[in-house]
């Protein structure tokens, strides 16, 4: 960025000398990195060509004949601070001094002559104490890592330790002030330009005293760049300061906001360079670094700590700039207003415009007095809310955080589920007594706000990790029953949370909505985070939910079908039928994503109905000639529940002439505890119509071998991590479930074998039934009949 920025400053102000001279000097850089040119010749070259155009330029500056003397002064002095600079790499190698001796005596005048006239330059800007510790504090960090990759990158050879460390020291702190000068607020001033040229001149000064010049003296290269368009960037800054200078006072103009990322980003970028350059050497971390590193842990520590503390009052000062009728400050507050107390009418201060006091909606308190832009929004939000007001009065709180140049705050949307059956009296209650749990455990100067009839916003000034620990004690607040009319009512509570850094208010608000909606999906009383992941999830989910009605009238779904293999012989016996969605708009869909989304549109009972007719349809077909092979269908325990699942079962079955025991009705493990003795009745009834029972997804726990007594199966299905060795050494657990299975009278499938290891495993384990990869892959029911054709003997 720093070599770039000359070009970038000088060619659209029509410079045409600094243009050539920049170019002039890369070439020379070429050269001399080409061994054409002598490292001393190419530095008193471009040095001196450098100070030469700028003391002409500050010779012109000091020369005018203004009214006020003060830029003539100003011109006189960095006139003699680049002057001196480039006499001083000029005479470098004809001096008797020393190398560094000669270089630390030019340094010091310069940075005297150069503070000088910065002083007196016009334009310089006086920000406020509290103001330059804060840029101090940022500061810090990033300067001490600038400072370790100079002492990682200057040579170990020929400079003593305390040379080294005061130069990468000086490096840092004038390297960090440089970009302090192109990136703050007023980066595109003359008097930041001309502080950023004096601080890169001071910086190549110092890289012109430690890098050595023998014996080829390419590293010392690096010092030209700096002290060269340094000395450039002197002299522009300095003519657009006096420029810029007005002889009347004007209004002062907003301030505007500093570009934070170069700051952040050049020096991070610049530290990983060198350690990879240090590591990539085969040097080892030394102590020094070590300590530097460590340095740098407490001024970004204190960084955040004055960022949390100050967002209230950036978000103020935000507020202020803000145009009028968006500005929080200049707004007039209307009473808060609940369920029977009469709307006031609109009252409209001075200067405010039409409309601006009502944008708010019902139930604002807005106080000019208070503290901070949205602690005067702190109040008790309109149980009828979703009302544009309520939005109005949201967006402006997330707009007055989200200008400040480090914005640092989150949005809270809280959702309140269980209060559908109750009435719209008993439910605005709720909802008070909600938000007054609320506001006892969140911040003074954070937002409560309506956003939706069953919920709120809470607008925090804290960062990320401090409004999820915000969000979690919500849960804990919101938790207990709340009392109506002497009964007991409990809800659930969804909150998402969204972060504000940079995006607009809508944007946030949206994050944050999405977010709790995934808190819905997930089982509610959760706090969920909104990442860009998560946008992708709901987007999908969204479109899943809108495709999937209607799917099989379409005619989207398919079954494809996978062999279930008797693993003494290898000869299959059967198949399992999967569903598959054809979307011609989101492609193949599997059963793990279709299954949840038709759970929460209720169309589970009519896909398992499809999946359960074709299944038979193809297993009759299957079933002609000496094959008698046996076909397994997944039911959720919600559909087979049901009271007439046997009787349709059965139904299905006499339409295609299948007999009961060919079909095998698979239940999942995990999911039967829920209702086991319904489970347990629908499964026996399915036995005594000569339906095979199956149960999927086993898992080799004490709950589950319990429970495993009670329902009546003839088929146990386990997953490879049963079959496999344990990490521990221990012998695998199948050899305790064939035992069990042995004397309960069920058979083991093994499933999901994916390698001829596991295949094995099943096998010596006691498995009689596998299927996976390993054996044979889903496919439609072509391609599996062909496959069942190669093995004539295939039974039951």
């Amino acid at each position: 960025m720093l070599l770039a920025y000359p070009f970038r400053v000088l060619v659209p102000r029509r410079a045409a000398p600094e243009a050539a001279t920049s170019v002039a000097v890369a070439l020379l850089l070429l050269a001399a990195a080409a061994d054409l040119v002598p490292t001393p010749v190419v530095t008193a070259l471009a040095a001196g060509a450098g100070a030469t155009l700028a003391g002409l330029r500050l010779s012109r500056l000091a020369s005018r004949r203004d009214t006020d003397p003060t830029p003539r002064a100003a011109g006189v002095l960095l006139d003699a601070a680049v002057v001196v600079a480039g006499l001083t790499a000029v005479v470098l190698p004809l001096t008797d001094l020393g190398h560094s001796l000669a270089v630390l005596i030019g340094s010091l005048v310069v940075a005297a002559s150069a503070t000088a006239g910065l002083y007196l330059l016009p334009g310089r800007s006086r920000p406020a104490a509290s103001v330059r510790l804060r840029w101090l504090v940022e500061s810090t960090g990033p300067a001490v890592g600038l400072a370790l990759a100079g002492w990682l990158l200057l040579p170990t050879d020929g400079l003593p330790v305390p040379v080294r460390l005061g130069a990468a020291l000086t490096l840092g702190g004038l390297g960090m002030a440089a970009l302090n000068a192109f990136a703050g607020p007023r980066r595109r001033s003359g008097a930041a330009v001309c502080r950023g040229g004096v601080l890169l001149t001071l910086g190549g000064l110092v890289l012109l005293a430690t890098l050595p010049s023998a014996p080829t003296g390419r590293v010392a290269l690096l010092a030209v760049p700096p002290l060269v368009f340094g000395m450039l960037l002197v002299a522009v800054g300095a003519a657009d300061a006096a420029d810029d200078a007005e002889p009347a006072e004007a209004a002062e103009p907003a301030e505007p906001v500093a570009a934070a990322w170069p700051r952040t980003v050049l020096p991070a970028a610049v530290l990983l360079l060198a350690s990879g350059l240090h590591l990539g050497a085969g040097r080892a971390p030394d102590r020094t670094s070590v300590l530097l590193a460590l340095a740098a842990v407490p001024p970004l520590v204190l960084r955040e700590l004055l960022r949390a503390g100050d967002a209230p009052t950036s978000g103020r000062r935000a507020a202020h700039r803000r145009p009028a009728g968006r500005s929080l400050r200049h707004r007039r507050a209307t009473p808060a207003r609940w369920p029977g107390t009469p709307e006031p009418p609109p009252d409209r201060g001075p200067g405010v415009p039409e409309g601006a006091a009502t944008a708010m909606g019902a139930g604002s308190t807005w106080s000019p007095d208070h503290g901070s832009a949205w602690s005067g929004l702190n109040r008790r939000p309109s149980p009828t809310s979703g009302t544009p007001g309520d939005r109005a009065a949201l967006l402006d709180a997330l707009a007055a955080i989200g200008d400040v140049p480090v914005p640092a705050g989150a949005l809270l949307l809280v959702d309140l589920h269980g209060t559908e059956g109750i009435g719209p009296t008993a439910r605005e209650d709720v909802l008070a007594e909600a938000v007054h749990r609320a506001r006892a455990v969140i911040a003074a100067d954070d937002l409560v706000t309506g956003c939706t009839g069953t919920g709120f916003a809470v607008v925090t000034a804290t960062g990320p990790v401090l409004a999820y620990a915000l969000g979690t004690r919500l849960l804990s607040a919101l938790s207990p029953p709340y009392r109506l009319a002497g009964a007991m009512l409990r809800v659930q509570t969804s909150i998402g949370l969204a972060e504000v850094s940079g995006a607009g208010p809508a944007d946030v608000l949206r994050q944050a909505e999405l977010a709790r909606r995934r808190a819905v999906q997930l089982g509610r009383d959760r706090v969920e985070w909104y990442d860009a992941f998560l946008e992708e999830q709901l987007v999908r989910r969204l479109d899943l939910e809108r495709e999937l009605p209607g799917a099989v009238a379409r005619g989207e779904l398919d079954l494809v079908y996978q062999p279930v293999v008797d693993l003494a012989d290898g000869q299959p016996v059967g198949a399992e039928a999967l569903l598959r969605w054809r979307s011609p708009v989101l492609g193949t869909v599997l059963p793990a994503e279709l299954l949840p989304v038709a759970e929460d549109l209720d169309l589970v009972g009519e896909l398992e109905w499809w999946v359960l007719d074709r299944a038979c349809r193809q297993l009759s077909d299957w079933s002609v000639g000496v094959r008698e092979l046996w076909m397994a269908v997944n039911v959720t325990t919600r559909e087979l529940t049901t009271p007439d699942f046997v009787q349709r079962l059965a139904a299905v079955l006499a339409a295609y002439g299948v007999p009961p025991e060919r079909l095998v009705v698979e239940v999942s493990e995990p999911r039967v505890a829920g209702d086991l003795p319904t489970v347990v009745a629908r499964l026996a009834g399915l036995r005594s119509l000569g339906v095979r029972t199956a149960l999927d997804d086993f898992r080799a726990e004490h709950a589950s071998l319990a429970q495993l007594r009670r329902l009546p199966i003839d088929l146990l299905k386990v997953g490879p991590e049963l079959v496999s060795a344990r990490p521990d050494g221990q012998p695998p657990l199948i050899d305790v479930v064939v035992n069990v299975g042995e004397r309960l009278g069920v058979e083991l499938v093994a499933e999901e074998l994916e390698s001829s290891t596991q295949v094995e495993g099943a096998r010596r384990g006691g498995c009689r039934y596998g299927q996976g990869f390993a054996l044979a892959r889903p496919a439609t029911a072509e391609r599996v009949e062909a496959y069942f054709e190669e093995f004539p003997s295939a039974s039951r």
